[in-house]
């Protein structure tokens, strides 16, 4: 395989994990830890194989997306890259090994390990992007897949606050780091990393430099938790511990700051930078490491020692110098090693004890003498104790800081603030070991405290080995890693720097000895009065961001959202489409006023009388109709339907037989969905005398109503006979009509415009379907007994179909008691439907058919179904599995569109060949039949899933006894 599909496959691998992975029974919890183990440890195999290549250029691999609009999915692996996708996947293969004896049988293994895989996934896109808008899109998606993991345990109630309150902050960051993007493409002119990488002098010379860089670095410190945008990630401890490792070191919170590094060519090396970055970095350092100290969750205190190291890692980044640079990249990979191991001890404890609170947990290093020993020697890595790798990149960290950058008074007093913040650090970091593992033995915790199983360990021991072996022999060890990662960010500035353990007595050595020994002495004074429990009073009041946040949460979605809905808002569905539909007047009239339409002259020389009395016959179907639903909505659904079957013939009329066809069976089903409906909507109008200003007010609304339907119609009718009468020399139609059968393999030039020119637009529209069957499942899943539940046990099903054939009419359960029509004969019309769906399907790319319209066909057939036999019948007999169809549609209208990939072309590309078949001869065949495949199962899924909801909703509002009539003083 040649490396550039190596990217491909590293990329791809972890989300077919995650596909798999969810289909695995639940309690298949071995099989979903080796799967993900084996996909971490396969991505990080194929990226060792690319490491001999990345000296000469970086390595690129690319797949036209939207060529004409200059969009093409592009993955690039340089050196830093590279770096961090092994740490990505290095770590994910510890964490999948951990989590598998760490989640317990109960819990819903598949889901957490499908998610895993995903949000490293995610991650790794981030990473390996080569193009900016890529780059914001699997931004987003590590947002969506954290909120998942985090709000895992979706019974707790500070989960799912936890999982909300980061996705908010993350993806309201994701929206302003894609608007700066936008404008930084725009400046350069390209969204193409490695373009853009190249342009930093014409971006920083630009008049929208500013917004761009306050726009991106939103978007950075909001995924890196940095100041005052730190608080979602201790409310994210709620995930379970897993998580919280891979979060912490290697993933999400690391996206910022990776980010911050892969754009410093572009927009460092100005003072813009340097004060926003820098102070950002400052404030999290001091404000992370001083909260930290007060914590009494352990997991809360290693949190905002992950807030403060990311603010370490921010400012070295901010203080615009290549070995400042040098410093953070090397203090990002060490802080994953023992930040990960870290959390997963605390993971240990809290398994093994049953709690985290520190003012419980004493004395376990008799109990746990290993994980002990593993813990102290992460912390101390943390504390930056020499001869681990913390201690290293801490030191080149304070000597950064002893650098002059600009000469203010703040950079003069840099290195007197890092250092009493560095004290912080070792205060929390000792407070961990000792209050943990030394003092009295624990009392009353819920569990004793026993080592964990060994392979449970291994993931801790072999990142501290990792810790203890980089702060003893760097330069054999990160070393070549470290300069590969550098030199593909810096290029020719890639300063020389030194990775030896002794540097001699220098001022960052004295910094280190006094943050270690102030550390000791902070703790020693405060150690009394964190046991009573004293907690920070800082940020705490009302300038605390968590409250702050808050306010501004009420303030907007609740505050300012009730107002407008004061405004434009109702309870009913008229008035908000009223509005709805002037909006849409006011936009479309505006330039048919300044440019006009050009109508050009109506003739009758064609005129078709046969054709104008059905239209005199749909006109007046569609008066009749919103004359009578005020009062009659039954009769209303009758005429609207006349006018439906109008526009039916019209089609046929046109030679549209394709259109005819797609109108008529979505007449059939709509009028059943909503006749379905109609028996539990609530009144409309009050019975009794009206008054005559409720009367006046009434006729009012109406001419209103009617002026406004009267006057979107006419605009239609004018924009559509504009439309039709035009006269362009290079109309598009023909060029559809000409490369239909050349391009797309199909004589049906509807159908090849669906599912090939326009496919992804269908996909769109598909998708669009399946989140509204989805949304109104979920919308009335609620209101339904729970016996109806289309989830039941197929014995339960079939139980229930029994009870509906002995005595289905007398509990009114099927619309058959309704019907004249014998339900057998509804039964027997099944077969002949379903061929004449098939039918409709297979010729649809060369006759009037499709997948659409197939869909269409089968649904009114399962309609057939429940009529007859109800739906417990229809679930039982059938076994329809509508959420399986929609995926299973969904999912291969995606493959269908990806297989062009891997040969080069764009997304969505057809391939169309003739195969030779005995006996019949040769056979088209195209690939968008696969697509049109797709198409019909989820149109299937979709509609049959509203139905069963709507069924059972109003099987629901028939068994209920009517509710008591309410007088006019309640009305």
């Amino acid at each position: 395989m040649p490396q550039n599909e190596f990217l491909l496959a590293v990329l791809l691998l972890p989300f077919a994990g995650a596909l798999v992975a969810a289909l695995l029974p639940a309690n298949a919890r071995n099989a979903e830890a080796w799967l993900a183990a084996l996909v971490a440890l396969g991505c990080l195999g194929l990226l060792l194989l690319l490491y001999p290549g990345l000296d000469a250029a970086p390595v690129r691999h690319q797949m036209a997306w939207l060529p004409q609009y200059g969009l093409t999915f592009t993955l690039r692996l340089d050196g830093f890259a590279w770096a961090f996708a092994c740490l990505i996947t290095a770590i994910g293969a510890l964490v999948v090994l951990y989590a598998r004896y760490y989640m317990s049988p109960s819990d819903p293994v598949p889901r957490f390990f499908s998610f895993l895989q995903g949000f490293m996934g995610a991650m790794l896109g981030i990473v390996l992007s080569g193009n900016l808008i890529q780059l914001v899109f699997f931004w987003e998606l590590t947002s969506l897949f954290s909120f998942l993991l985090i709000g895992y345990w979706h019974h707790n109630v500070a989960a799912r606050e936890g999982a909300r309150v980061a996705l908010t902050v993350t993806g309201a960051g994701g929206l302003c780091l894609f608007a700066g993007v936008v404008l930084l493409g725009h400046i350069v002119g390209s969204y193409d990393l490695g373009v853009v990488l190249a342009a930093g002098a014409q971006v920083r010379s630009h008049p929208l430099y500013v917004p761009t860089l306050i726009l991106i670095l939103l978007g950075a410190l909001t995924k890196s938790a940095q100041f005052p945008f730190h608080f979602w990630l201790p409310r994210a401890m709620t995930a379970p511990t897993p998580v919280s490792a891979y979060l912490h070191s290697a993933t999400m919170v690391k996206a910022g700051v990776f980010l911050l590094v892969r754009l410093w060519p572009v927009l460092g090396s100005s003072n813009e930078w340097l004060w926003l970055v820098g102070s950002a970095g400052l404030i999290t350092f001091i404000v992370g490491a001083y909260l930290a100290v007060f914590q009494r969750d352990l997991k809360g205190l290693l949190a905002y020692s992950t807030i403060s190291h990311l603010g370490l890692i921010t400012l070295l980044i901010g203080l615009d110098r290549p070995l400042a640079l040098v410093a953070a990249i090397f203090h990002v990979f060490n802080h994953a090693t023992f930040k990960a191991s870290l959390f997963m001890a605390a993971g240990i404890i809290d398994h093994e004890t049953g709690t985290r609170d520190l003012r419980r947990l004493s004395g376990l290093w008799k109990f746990m003498p290993k994980t002990g020993a593993l813990a102290i020697v992460a912390a101390s890595a943390m504390a930056g104790v020499p001869l681990l790798n913390g201690f290293l990149s801490k030191e080149m960290f304070f000597a950064e800081t002893i650098e002059t950058h600009d000469g203010s008074l703040l950079d003069d007093a840099l290195p007197y603030i890092v250092t009493l913040a560095s004290m912080f650090t070792v205060a929390y970091s000792l407070r961990f070991i000792r209050e943990v593992f030394f003092g009295p033995p624990p009392v009353d915790l819920p569990r004793v405290p026993h080592e964990p199983p060994r392979w449970m360990r291994f993931p801790v021991e072999l990142l501290v080995l990792t810790c203890l072996v980089v702060g003893i022999v760097p330069s054999l060890t990160i070393g070549p890693f470290l300069h590969v990662a550098v030199e593909s960010v810096l290029g020719a500035a890639t300063p020389y720097y030194s990775l030896a353990v002794w540097h001699g007595f220098n001022w960052p050595l004295l910094m280190s000895v006094i943050a270690l020994v102030g550390g000791v002495l902070l703790y020693v004074m405060l150690r009394k009065p964190l046991q009573e429990g004293l907690t920070s009073s800082l940020f705490n009041g009302r300038f605390k961001t968590q409250r702050i946040f808050d306010r501004v949460l009420v303030t907007v979605s609740w505050r300012w959202a009730r107002a407008v809905e004061r405004v434009i808002g109702t309870r009913r569905l008229q008035p908000q489409l009223l509005l709805l539909v002037c909006v849409a007047l006011v936009a479309a009239s505006w330039p048919a006023l300044l440019r006009g339409m050009n109508l050009a002259p109506v003739a009758f020389d064609n005129f078709e009388p046969a054709l104008a009395g059905v239209w005199a016959v749909g006109i007046a179907c569609a008066l009749g109709g919103a004359a009578v639903a005020k009062f009659h909505r039954l009769a209303a659904l009758i005429m609207i339907g006349g006018a439906g079957l109008t526009t039916c013939i019209t089609f046929v009329w046109f030679s549209a037989p394709d259109l005819a066809l797609t109108q008529i069976g979505v007449e059939i089903v709509t009028t059943v969905l909503l006749l379905l409906g109609l028996r539990w909507l609530p009144k409309q109008f009050e019975t009794g005398e009206t008054t005559s200003e409720r009367s006046l007010l009434l006729r009012t609304q109406r001419l209103r109503d009617m002026a406004v339907a009267s006057a979107a119609g006419i605009g239609v009718a004018l924009l559509a006979y504009a439309a039709m009468t035009r006269t362009a020399p290079d109309s598009i139609s023909d060029f559809f009509v000409r490369h239909a059968y050349s391009d797309g393999g199909g004589t049906n030039v509807v159908n090849v415009i669906l599912v090939d020119f326009r496919g992804f637009d269908t996909l769109g529209e598909i998708t669009v379907l399946a989140v509204v069957a989805l949304s109104v499942f979920a919308l009335l899943r609620r209101f339904r007994p729970a016996a109806d539940s289309v989830d039941l046990p197929e014995q339960q099903r079939l139980q229930d179909a029994q009870d509906d054939a002995r005595d289905g009419r007398n509990r009114g359960d099927t619309a058959a008691d309704y019907l004249a029509v014998p339900a057998v004969i509804m039964q027997l019309l099944f077969p002949f439907i379903f061929i004449a769906a098939m039918y409709l399907l297979l010729r649809g790319h060369d006759q009037p058919g499709g997948g659409f319209v197939a869909g269409i066909a089968m649904a009114a057939a399962l309609i057939l179904q429940y009529m007859a036999g109800g739906t417990r019948w229809l679930e039982a007999r059938l076994r329809v599995h509508p959420l399986r169809w929609i995926g299973v549609g969904l999912l291969l209208a995606l493959l269908t569109g990806a297989a062009a990939l891997p040969v080069g072309r764009p997304f969505l590309t057809s391939a169309f060949a003739y195969a030779d078949i005995p006996w019949i001869g040769k056979v088209p065949l195209a690939s968008a039949a696969l697509f049109d495949l797709g198409v019909f199962a989820l149109v299937v899924g979709a509609t049959t899933l509203m139905l069963i909801a709507l069924a059972h909703q109003s099987i629901r509002a028939h068994r209920q006894p009517p509710a008591p009539r309410a007088t006019p003083e309640a009305e």
